[in-house]
This record gives structure tokens, C-alpha cells and sequence, in this order.
């Protein structure tokens, strides 16, 4: 096979690399994993190189390339049903449509109505171009987006309610429930949490509703001084902690910081996403 010719491909490079933060951001939307994202990324590109000598400018590049993305995320979504679901991932970005529970509710529509309500809402394309990436007439593609956006609205957490992840109240919680684990304040922790608060293990596939089940699972968890490290971080547009235990790599904790305290802490125990994190 030849070579691809240096000015094809140098073009190719120049218009779609700018493109590839947004279409890893729009797969993760779509498959709530980080690694199932950036495998759907790498798939868009070797497609999109495949077709660009074919590429006859009829739409944009950013329009072609998403075209392209949305499909191979729904191909994935669909190999995905005939097998255990991948667990939800944190991804390091400071966006307010990537927190955790927008990710986790668009998991619950059908792959048809969230490929709709981002390419419409998030990404603000026309609803006949949606159409056309889909293969959907323009009123299908309203009434699915009619359909997610009543689901959405369902778990989305009220904009004034929300403490911003480098807001100054945000950042003094963070940093008290990094300094609880740190020296074992069990009270310090308590003191933090609103009675609704919520606790996930994505692992373990466990949850705690209310503060009354979370404390006994964190007082368990804090166990000696000294003997957790944190530092502090964003995920998802929220604040969040590099967990190392013993010195050891130990996954990410993402907090749902509220004007009145923290509502919920997800836990991500995967050393793995450790170095993805810049602390």
C-alpha cells in the first residue's frame, strides 16, 4: 500500500485535529466511559482518513466528523447490549454539562434519544442536520428530544443550588474532606454532608442513601491518620480528590458540592485513572 501523500494527509490533520477535545467530550456524553470514548474517537479518525479523499465539502468538517462519531457510538452502545455495561468513568474536564449525574441520567435514554438531545442541545446542531446523521425524519428527531429533555430535567440539579467546582465555597469543601481522611476526622467529615447526602461505589456497584447510611461506610473507610493522600483536582465540572492510600494509587472521589453542603461523593476505585488526573 503507498504512502499516504504528506499534503492529504497534513489537511486532514489541520482541519479535524482541532475537532477531537469536542468529539472525545460528545462519546463520553454518549458512552459514559472514558476509555469506551477514546476508543470511539480513534475509530472516527481512521473512518474519517479512510473517506477523506472522498470528503466533497458538501457539509463541514465538524458536521461530517461528528456524522461519523455518532454512529460509531451507537454501533458501540448496541455491541454493548448483548454485554455486561462498562462502569461509569470521571473524565478531567471543568465543563458544567459533564457532571456526573447529566452522564449518569443520559445513560437511562435509549441510545436514539441521547445521541438526539446532544447533537440538538449540547452541541447545537439544526434538527435537519441531526436528521441526516441519523437517518431520521426532522419530527422523529423532535420527539425524541422532546421525550429526553423531560427525562434530563428529571435529575438535572438546580444552576443556583450548585457550589461552581473553583468557586471559593467549593474549594473549602473539598479541601475539609481531603483533610478529614487525612487525619481521620470522622466528626470533621460528618459535619460536611447534608442529611440527603449520597454515597457511590462504582466498583463495588454499591450506594448510600442519606447521611445516616453514608457515615458507618466513610467512618469505616477513614480509618488511621496519615494513612490516605489527596489531592485536589476537577472532574466532570465538580470538584474532586487523587486518592492514594498508603501511598498507593487508589482511584478518584468526585464531590457534589451544594451551596449548603456536600450532596453526594462518588468514588471511582480504579488506580488506573490516577495518572490521568493533573493534580
Amino acid at each position: 500500500m503507498a504512502a499516504p501523500h504528506s499534503g492529504l494527509l497534513s489537511g486532514f490533520e489541520a482541519a479535524t485535529t482541532p475537532l477531537r477535545r469536542e468529539l472525545t467530550a460528545h462519546c463520553y456524553r454518549m458512552l459514559g466511559s472514558w476509555d469506551e470514548a477514546e476508543d470511539a474517537v480513534q475509530e472516527t479518525y481512521l473512518r474519517a482518513w479512510r473517506a477523506w479523499d472522498r470528503f466533497e465539502e458538501r457539509s463541514t468538517v465538524r458536521t461530517w466528523l461528528h456524522r461519523i462519531a455518532a454512529n460509531v457510538a451507537l454501533s458501540a452502545l448496541k455491541k454493548r447490549a448483548q454485554e455486561p455495561r462498562a462502569d461509569l468513568q470521571p473524565y478531567a474536564d471543568t465543563s458544567d454539562d459533564l457532571r456526573l449525574a447529566l452522564i449518569a441520567g443520559l445513560q437511562t435514554l435509549t441510545p436514539g434519544q441521547r445521541a438526539v438531545l446532544l447533537l440538538r442541545d449540547v452541541l447545537a446542531f439544526p434538527a435537519h442536520e441531526v436528521a441526516e446523521m441519523l437517518g431520521l425524519t426532522t419530527g422523529a428527531v423532535k420527539s425524541s428530544l422532546q421525550r429526553a429533555r423531560a427525562r434530563i430535567a428529571e435529575v438535572a440539579p438546580r444552576p443556583d443550588d450548585i457550589a461552581e467546582p473553583r468557586s471559593p465555597q467549593a474549594r473549602r469543601q473539598l479541601e475539609a474532606y481531603m483533610t478529614a481522611f487525612r487525619t481521620a476526622d470522622v466528626s470533621g467529615l460528618a459535619a460536611l454532608l447534608r442529611r440527603d447526602a449520597s454515597l457511590e461505589l462504582v466498583r463495588e456497584r454499591q450506594f448510600f442513601d442519606g447521611v445516616a447510611q453514608c457515615l458507618p461506610v466513610l467512618t469505616a473507610a477513614v480509618g488511621e491518620p496519615g494513612e490516605w493522600r489527596m489531592e485536589a483536582t476537577v472532574a466532570n465540572g465538580q470538584p474532586a480528590a487523587v486518592v492514594h492510600w498508603w501511598g498507593k494509587p487508589a482511584g478518584v472521589a468526585v464531590l457534589d458540592c451544594r451551596t449548603d453542603g456536600i450532596a453526594g461523593i462518588v468514588v471511582f476505585g480504579d488506580p488506573g485513572l490516577v495518572g490521568r488526573f493533573a493534580t
